[in-house]
Parts: structure tokens; C-alpha cells; sequence
């Protein structure tokens, strides 16, 4: 049996299927990367929904996190195609 990594577990309808989700995406997508208050303050989400999104958003392979001890620095995955296309989606949809 072939076993799938949980990275590919989340698919596109997942990801897409939860305004909170796209919210994040496109700040990420936009300022590069942020810490999680700054994530919780501008898209108006409580800190638990925003920590599900973001560790879901993890498992997807379009998100990476770094720890400086408490500090956790998220970070959109430009260098993954799939977040090269969802960034580019998610930047035009608004300028159309």
C-alpha cells in the first residue's frame, strides 16, 4: 500500500474552502511573511482559528513556520508552483 505524506493530504478544496484560510493566504501571500499576532490582528480572526488555519495551511506545503523560542514567524512558499499560482490568483483576483 502506498501511503501519502500529509503534506498532499489537504487539497484544493480544503484550502479554499474556508474564507479564514484564503484570508491568511493572501496576507502571507502579500507581505512575505508575519508573526502570528500581526496575522490574528489583520484578518480579524481569534488566535485559535488562526493557529488551525495556519497548521493547516502548513500540511498543505504552502506555508512554513520559524521559532525564535516563543516567536513563530509564518511564511508564504514562494518557491513551491502551487503557491506561485495560488499567489498570482490570489493578487489578480482583486486587481480585475
Amino acid at each position: 500500500m502506498v501511503r501519502r505524506s500529509r503534506e498532499r493530504e489537504l487539497g484544493v478544496e480544503d484550502v479554499l474552502s474556508s474564507r479564514g484560510r484564503v484570508k491568511i493566504l493572501k496576507l502571507l501571500a502579500e507581505a512575505g511573511e508575519l508573526n502570528i499576532s500581526e496575522i490574528v490582528r489583520r484578518s480579524e480572526l481569534n488566535h485559535t482559528v488562526t493557529l488551525r488555519h495556519l497548521e493547516a495551511l502548513e500540511r498543505a506545503g504552502l506555508i512554513t513556520q520559524r521559532r525564535f523560542g516563543r516567536i513563530r514567524i509564518f511564511r508564504y512558499r514562494d518557491d513551491d508552483l502551487r503557491g506561485k499560482l495560488l499567489k498570482s490568483l490570489l493578487v489578480s483576483w482583486d486587481g480585475v
